[in-house]
């Protein structure tokens, strides 16, 4: 089975122009009858079908922005979508944002909705499943149509286009290395699944901070957490070890509910349990006691994702060809943020 072929790679195939490979096909006379020739047999060879919808939506801009986002219940997520705004509106673009809930088939029909002639490109933090599943057709099918996309956060290397992230391996390793430099040894690891990128490489920075500083790596001290609704219960069972002196959590929802069950078994934060947790959000700055955190500065990364965004989308010539795509991945600074929840 042949596989199936772009009008972009059909041109990079044959080292000719976007343009002159879609005159070619439209048997235009301002291209030489050989070329002409050789596109349209190459194109017949690999059986390309052009994308009707996209072509009639090619040269025809809403100037908005489609954002699609796993929930908006983190801190994190609201503050990359306040940053992308600013932007956006600074250079007379509109906003719409969908949500996925971490679902795979609602993250394809929103993109397939959008992709319809609703905005001219996507900021996107995958979904869990997606995630899970690797199946990133929807994503790439986009591209292929012209519409440029910029990753954020949750990521793939699967998928080339322009990524904002910040070093989630880094972080963990100084947020952990903190409490290690605290006197702590005995640190546990609450996180996610390892399908979900962040959740995998803050692992690794946990483990590494353990490593480096020659404490044993204890695999029964990482939680994996799946559902929200049935962490207490989990975090309770590894609070039931009581030599455990700290907790790195990868978001402030278990760190906050890590809080509320030491609370209930009796334990001190900071004097029994350490706590610190990734996302500098309202909860963080207002629970008792305040949380330690990694700041992931969401604001600058919506900033820098849509100003990557709308770079690609202005940088169109007027024939609708866009300059040779030279994708880039901008890693975004964090930084430690001390509160009573450490020493």
């Amino acid at each position: 089975m042949k596989r199936k072929i772009t009008l972009k790679q059909i041109a990079k195939e044959l080292d000719v122009s976007i343009s002159t490979v879609s005159k070619s096909l439209r048997n235009s006379l301002e291209i030489g009858e050989d070329t002409r020739l050789k596109v349209q047999a190459f194109a017949k060879f690999y059986n390309y079908k052009p994308n009707n919808i996209a072509l009639s939506l090619k040269n025809r801009k809403t100037k908005t922005i489609g954002i699609i986002i796993p929930e908006i219940v983190h801190h994190f997520f609201s503050t990359v979508i306040n940053g992308v705004e600013q932007v956006a509106n600074e250079n007379g673009y509109s906003v719409i944002i969908c949500l996925s809930d971490d679902s795979f088939d609602k993250e394809v029909l929103n993109m397939e909705m959008l992709a319809n002639g609703s905005i001219d490109g996507f900021i996107m933090s995958l979904s869990k499943e997606t995630q899970f599943k690797g199946d990133f057709h929807h994503i790439t099918e986009v591209i292929n149509q012209g519409m440029p996309v910029v990753m954020f956060d949750r990521v793939t290397n699967e998928i080339l286009c322009d990524k904002v992230i910040i070093d989630d391996k880094a972080a963990a390793y100084e947020a952990v290395q903190s409490l290690i430099d605290k006197g702590r040894k005995k640190i546990a690891l609450v996180t996610t699944v390892d399908y979900v990128s962040v959740g995998k490489l803050r692992t690794d920075g946990y483990t590494k901070a353990l490593l480096d500083n020659d404490i044993p790596f204890n695999e029964d001290l990482i939680i994996k957490i799946e559902d929200v609704d049935t962490c207490e219960i989990i975090i309770s069972r590894l609070l039931e070890d009581r030599a455990i002196d700290a907790v790195f959590a990868v978001n402030e929802l278990f760190a906050v509910t890590i809080i509320k069950t030491a609370n209930k078994m009796g334990l001190r934060v900071p004097e029994d349990v350490a706590v610190i947790a990734f996302t500098d959000g309202i909860i963080s700055k207002y629970s008792t006691p305040t949380i330690t955190t990694v700041s992931q500065s969401g604001n600058k990364m919506g900033n820098k994702a849509a100003k990557m965004l709308i770079d690609r989308l202005e940088s169109e010539t007027e024939e609708g060809e866009e300059e040779e795509e030279n994708y880039k991945t901008e890693v975004i600074e964090t930084h430690l943020i001390e509160r009573e929840s450490t020493d």
